[in-house]
C-alpha cells in the first residue's frame, strides 16, 4: 500500500506553453498549468461545467521533456505527487500555493 501514498494522477489540456529554466545548480526546472473538467448535471438537469486548474512541476531531464513536448493547448495524463508550500510575495504577504510534482507525463493528442 505504500506505492499508493500521496500520487495524483489528472488528464486535461495544458494552458500555456512551459516555462523552463535551469538554476544556477544546474538542474532544470518546468512550471506550466493544466486545466481538468468534469462534467455533469445538478439537481435542477441545468448542465454544469466544472473546470479546475493545477500547476505541475518538472525537474531534471523530465523537466527537458516537458519543455520540448509540452505546448499550450495539449492534452495530457500526467502522474506525480500532490506538494504544499508558502512564499512571500513582493508586497511581504504570505502566498500558498497546491502543485503537482510530475513523475511521469504522456500526451494524448
Amino acid at each position: 500500500m505504500n506505492n499508493l501514498r500521496n500520487k495524483v494522477q489528472l488528464i486535461g489540456h495544458l494552458g500555456k506553453d512551459v516555462e523552463y529554466r535551469v538554476l544556477d545548480n544546474g538542474n532544470a526546472l518546468a512550471r506550466v498549468s493544466i486545466a481538468t473538467k468534469e462534467v455533469y448535471h445538478n439537481q435542477k438537469g441545468e448542465k454544469i461545467v466544472d473546470v479546475q486548474w493545477h500547476q505541475l512541476v518538472g525537474w531534471g531531464k523530465l523537466a527537458e521533456m516537458m519543455q520540448i513536448l509540452c505546448k499550450k493547448g495539449k492534452e495530457v495524463a500526467v502522474q506525480g505527487k500532490l506538494t504544499h508550500r508558502s512564499y512571500e510575495d513582493q508586497d511581504g504577504n504570505t502566498r500558498y500555493l497546491s502543485e503537482i510534482i510530475v513523475n511521469e507525463f504522456m500526451l494524448l493528442n
